[in-house]
């Protein structure tokens, strides 16, 4: 493998921190990534914008960059990139089409600019950046005498176990261009370009890896026992590229990549593997109130490492330790996939200590650490993080346990039919009583382009159906006794009269219910073509039915309000009907011979 990356490398200091001695007052460094992987660092200057970028683009990558845009998060910069803080990653796209298309010519100066970089750097802020520069400085020692990564056999996208000096693994990072659907993707998994739909509709290709991060940075105090993670630029030849150039095949050259890198934890097994009835029920509980805060789509038994505590005698005691957060902060609500969901320890209440740590929860201010650490992080994510950070803090203080607060969070599946949450059904009544409001509010012409759209994606849904399944259907008041006929007959009502309320919209006013008289936990049905949801298909795109990139930051807070005045009641239908359900079960088998 050749060396000649490490050629800058002073003993014992890395080349960030050479750099910085050196670096002119003023000047910031960028990561920019085309949509096809390629990453190239760069320093800017304060005179510096989205063309100088693009230049030395085309020159040191030689990629075509006419007709493209530089993206940052939800912004698609013009050409000013002051907005723009040190270290922060920027992404290339062909999707998006700039306002004018200048003549790209190269100077003396840009050809200077070439990548100089170190084998790895670290981008953004972070916390605990101690821990994480130990953790890169093992992995250089290692590339320095040569000791290689490792390739990760598992998993969808492409991951890499790096290790020290000892050949031991010491972290694990997967590229972002080598996610599922990615164009290098490894595992023959490809077809879309940096930043459009991935395995979830609402997390895009090439963006888990911050998310990664993102979830490290909001355990906080180490609560959940997520591992030390950031989000890097690091260049070695044994990462993919999906590139039909025999020449760079057969060469290994080494290629930079933006990439999450994660501690790598010692473990015996995962909770797949294993039985959970000894897990600690606080590390369960912590685990579990990471994963409502952050709406984790992804929380299975391969995603909980288990390691054993046998030393001093504490046999049969374990540590479990949750990684894989790539799929959580979705920019709409999903369907969140909870391993725990079901474990005895998630019935058991929370502890004083876990109520009060659930209590300190500031989900704005945990919004606007995001935003300093993360600026790429789109707003969508961060409405996602403080929707359900609000509604674990109501629910755990109305009493309820982990279990219940991931049933509310969980949509039901049946035969060819998927049900909205409870936590979904609370947001649809506020952004219907927003449209009575608005409808009962006189707009003027100017004003009519702003107004709220009562929205759902409809795109997976069946075909087949003769009925309007974007619908909301009004609750169905049928008793536990009533026979299935009555049953039927009442649906078909309900369903005549959905559609009645449909055809009215944008009247809205006409629909409005009153909470005295609204049965919250009665869910509308939304027929999907996917029918049964197996295990084995929790990654699979849903139905959004609930979408908050419609509302404007006024709009987001007037829902806020009518969504907190909305829980209370809805935790205690919800409770209510759960108790007499079963009841309802327990007298049923009893009655059983």
């Amino acid at each position: 493998m050749s060396m000649a990356v490490f050629s800058s490398l002073a003993d014992g200091v890395s080349v960030e921190e050479n750099r910085k001695k050196c670096k002119p007052a003023g000047r910031r460094r960028i990561f920019v990534q085309t949509d096809t992987g390629c990453v190239l660092a760069m320093d800017l200057d304060r005179d510096d914008n989205a063309h100088t970028v693009k230049r030395r683009l085309q020159i040191c990558l030689n990629v075509p960059v006419e007709g493209s845009s530089l993206i940052f998060g939800d912004k698609v910069l013009k050409n000013d990139l002051s907005a723009i803080q040190n270290h922060s990653p920027l992404l290339l796209s062909r999707m998006h089409r700039s306002s004018s298309s200048p003549c790209l010519s190269p100077t003396g100066k840009d050809f200077q600019q070439g990548d100089q970089s170190g084998p790895i750097e670290i981008l953004c802020q972070c916390k605990s950046l101690a821990k994480i520069k130990q953790l890169v400085e093992e992995i250089i020692e290692g590339m320095k005498i040569g000791v290689d990564p490792l390739p990760v056999s598992g998993g969808l996208g492409g991951a890499y176990y790096f290790r020290n000096n000892n050949g031991v693994n010491v972290a694990i990072v997967k590229p972002t261009d080598e996610e599922p659907f990615a164009p290098n993707n490894p595992k023959g998994l490809v077809g879309k370009a940096l930043g459009q739909p991935g395995l979830k509709h609402s997390v895009r290709v090439g963006e888990t890896g911050f998310r990664e991060v993102a979830a490290y940075i909001l355990d906080y105090d180490h609560f959940a026992n997520v591992p030390p993670t950031a989000l890097v630029k690091i260049s070695h030849s044994i990462f993919n590229t999906n590139s039909v150039d025999a020449k760079i095949l057969k060469s290994k050259k080494i290629v930079s990549k933006i990439a999450s890198c994660q501690q790598f934890i010692p473990h015996d097994f995962d909770a797949s593997d294993h039985g959970t009835s000894n897990f600690p029920v606080a590390s369960v509980h912590r685990i579990g109130i990471l994963d409502i805060r952050i709406l984790n789509t992804d929380r299975h038994g391969g995603n909980i490492l288990v390691r054993e505590l046998k030393a001093f005698g504490r046999f049969g005691e374990v540590e479990i330790f949750p990684i894989d957060h790539g799929l959580c902060l979705p920019e709409n609500l999903e369907d969140p996939y909870f391993e725990w969901i079901h474990w005895p320890q998630a019935s058991i209440p929370f502890s004083k200590e876990e109520l009060e740590y659930i209590e300190k929860l500031d989900p704005y201010k945990d919004s606007e650490m995001l935003r300093r650490q993360l600026p790429m992080i789109r707003e969508a994510c961060l409405r996602v993080l403080i929707l359900c950070t609000t509604f674990l803090k109501k629910a755990s203080t109305f009493g309820l346990c982990l279990s219940e607060i991931g049933e509310m969070m969980t949509r039901e599946f049946h035969t060819g039919v998927e049900e909205p949450s409870e936590l979904e059904f609370v947001c649809l009544k506020a952004k219907r009583l927003i449209s009575e409001m608005e409808a009962l509010s006189p707009k003027d012409d100017a004003e009519e382009n702003d107004v709220f759209q009562f929205d759902m994606d409809c795109k997976e849904l069946s075909q087949d159906s003769s009925t309007n399944s974007c619908m909301i259907q009004p609750p169905l008041q049928s008793g536990f006794g009533d026979s299935i006929e009555e049953e039927e007959e009442e649906e078909v009502k309900g369903k005549r009269q959905g559609e009645r309320m449909a055809a009215k919209m944008p009247n809205v006013s006409k629909l409005s219910m009153s909470l005295e008289n609204t049965a919250l936990y009665e869910k509308p049905k939304y027929l999907k073509s996917s029918g049964h949801k197996t295990a084995g298909e929790q990654l699979a795109s849903s139905v959004t039915f609930v979408e908050f990139s419609d509302m404007n930051d006024e709009k987001w807070a007037l829902f806020l309000d009518k969504f907190q005045e909305l829980l209370y009641p809805t935790f205690s239908q919800w409770k209510s009907v759960t108790l007499a359900q079963k009841q309802n079960q327990r007298l049923g088998t009893s009655c059983q011979f």
